[in-house]
């Protein structure tokens, strides 16, 4: 699974708010043909990246080439079941990617339309986030 390999600080605060409103940054296909793009925003873990690059895999068989947007650098932590309050904080548990709307999260190329597109809606299905399937050609005006 995806995590950092050094992070300069061990433990974060969570800091939910700052998650509103649209992103203006990754927001377009860069790589590939078609893409999956948020409508929400949220926190996505280690392992539902790793569940939708699967999923994908799966069903296209190994064909064509898939690029992963994000990346999980934000580690959230937790206290171990049944302990006191106060003695710090809780060691952290696992990483997750914080994405705003409008965030392109896969992309991939090399396959037909509708493989890719079946592709990814099965890759939003192990996604937190509600998302749309988008194509180079959306964005050629």
């Amino acid at each position: 699974m995806l995590s950092p390999k050094k992070p300069r600080y061990r433990k974060q605060m969570k800091q939910v708010r700052h998650l509103r409103g649209t992103e203006t940054r990754g927001c377009e296909l860069a790589f590939g043909d078609y893409g999956l793009r948020t409508l929400d925003e949220g926190w996505i873990t280690a392992r539902q990246i790793e569940a939708s690059r699967i999923a994908i895999a799966r069903y296209v068989k190994r064909g064509g080439k898939v690029w992963i947007r994000i990346f999980p650098d934000k580690p959230l932590t937790i206290k171990p079941a049944e302990t006191r309050m106060g003695s710090g904080k809780g060691s952290p548990e696992h990483w997750v990617a914080e994405v705003r709307a409008g965030r392109v999260l896969f992309e991939m190329t090399g396959v037909p339309p509708k493989v890719a597109q079946e592709a990814l809606k099965r890759a939003a299905a192990k996604l937190p986030v509600r998302s749309k399937v988008v194509m180079r050609s959306d964005f050629l005006v």
